[in-house]
């Protein structure tokens, strides 16, 4: 008996796919199907795969080829299944000729011509090609740029600064006047102008029927932010809160372990996130353009406390620093937060210096993960018993902004809700920021 084995993401199931499983078939008696798991298509940098690993499998299993399906989970797992397996033939489309000719040692390799002029990348981008525009005053705008390119359905089509100092030379052809032509010109916006800003900006948006993505907080009070919520719900639009750092995949593992009781009752949570670049690199005349602290880094600085702990803290205290005297700018604040059974405590600052790291402590162990913490690829479990550490690394591609875009742009297509910070959190995170303004439960140093 000849065995055949052969690999793919089979996302959109199309008739390549199906031809190049018939031709497979067609080299032996038994063909083994390996199907890749989402995380292996992330590592890869498949990010935008549509359907599910149970929906792929199931449509491979429709056609009938495969004798046996399993699932590629990992670099180099080729070689053990074609060891465990027994294969003689491995197979896999044209466009990798070469790429695995060192399988020749294992068993013979074939490539096979792939069904010329259809793709699922080209399905996915077929479905509708998104025009986003970009509105703010921050580096960050380069970044979604760059990290849109990864992104099938998706274009930039415009931007919109009152600080074009953050806008490369490259990309100057796409600045427009006013933030009225820039949503002519758009089908949904990315807003990260000054908070404050946030409101009237994401309101009229809606009121076009144009979709939002927001680097939070999304408003400075509740009643506010409330009043977007509703609208957004009322004109069938995404309002998506963005923090990238819920979209890295390490930080989305460690809230799973840390939740799921592997070091015990969390009892404490511990956060810091500083940067002196914006205040060092910033004109006195052009502070106006720069978040201060609280909103700059609170939204992150929160996520994990919320995420981990709830919104149903007992008390807190805020603790600021303001650059200048009474000053709503803060070049610190510390934020100290009482749970009915933990604690919680947040340091942000664009005026101090700190190590960047997050602290979960459980009553069997600690999860630590050091600095910077909001783009990490890797974090320790740590227990009393040191041979019981565990180190975890995952890989993070463009601070995980394009996964973020990914899901927006899921968000949009399929009308259901994928985003990784869900209303209570971002609501709880206005509630706080509205606390910081109107200096309530405040002290200041």
């Amino acid at each position: 008996m000849t065995r055949v084995i052969t690999y793919g993401t089979y996302d959109l199931f199309h008739k390549g796919h199906r031809k190049l499983l018939e031709r497979a078939k067609a080299l032996g008696d038994y063909l083994i199907v390996g199907v890749t798991a989402d995380s292996f298509d992330r590592v890869r940098g498949k990010i935008n795969v549509q359907q599910t690993l149970i929906e792929r499998i199931e449509a491979v299993r429709a056609t009938g080829l495969a004798d046996e399906i399993i699932v590629e989970e990992y670099e180099g797992q080729k070689i053990d299944d074609i060891k465990r397996f027994n294969v003689d033939i491995f197979t896999v489309g044209s466009d990798w000729r070469g790429h695995f000719d060192y399988l020749n040692e294992y068993c013979r390799v074939v490539y096979l011509e792939r069904t010329q002029g259809i793709s699922s990348s080209d399905l996915r981008t077929e479905e509708r090609k998104i025009r986003m525009g970009i509105v703010g005053e921050s580096s960050i705008i380069n970044k979604i740029i760059l990290e849109s390119k990864y992104v099938n359905g998706l274009t930039i089509s415009s931007i919109y600064s009152l600080y074009p100092k953050f806008i490369k030379s490259e990309d100057a052809n796409l600045e427009e006047k006013s933030y009225e032509s820039l949503l002519e010109k758009s089908d949904a916006v990315y807003i990260i102008s000054n908070p404050l800003e946030h409101y009237a900006q994401i309101k009229s948006a809606l009121l076009q029927r144009k979709h939002v993505i927001c680097e939070s907080p999304i408003a400075t009070n509740i009643v506010q932010y409330d009043e977007l919520r509703n609208l957004a719900s009322a004109n069938n639009c995404i309002l998506m809160d963005a923090v990238k750092t819920a979209y890295s995949t390490a930080y989305y593992r460690l809230l799973l372990l840390a939740k799921s009781g592997r070091i015990g009752e969390i009892v404490s949570v511990d956060v810091t996130c500083t940067s002196m670049e914006n205040l060092l690199n910033t004109e006195a005349q052009e502070l106006k353009y720069i978040w201060n602290s609280i909103n700059s880094w609170g939204p992150t600085a929160m996520l994990p406390i919320f995420q981990l702990l709830g919104t149903d803290y007992k008390q807190k205290l805020i603790i600021s620093r303001p650059l200048t005297e009474h000053d709503y700018f803060d070049s610190f604040t510390q934020i100290n937060f009482v749970y009915e059974h933990a604690v919680a405590t947040l340091r942000v600052g664009q005026g101090v210096k700190s190590e960047g790291e997050l602290i979960i402590s459980g009553t069997k162990g600690y999860i630590y993960v050091p600095a910077p913490w909001w783009k990490t690829d890797y974090f320790e479990i740590r227990f009393e018993n040191p041979q019981n550490n565990k180190r975890y690394f995952y890989q993070l591609d463009g601070e995980g902004i394009r996964y973020q875009l990914v899901s927006f742009v899921k968000m949009i297509n399929l009308s259901y809700n994928v985003a990784y910070v869900d209303d209570k959190t971002s609501k709880a995170i206005v509630r706080i920021i509205e606390d910081f303004y109107n200096r309530k439960d405040y002290v200041e140093i």
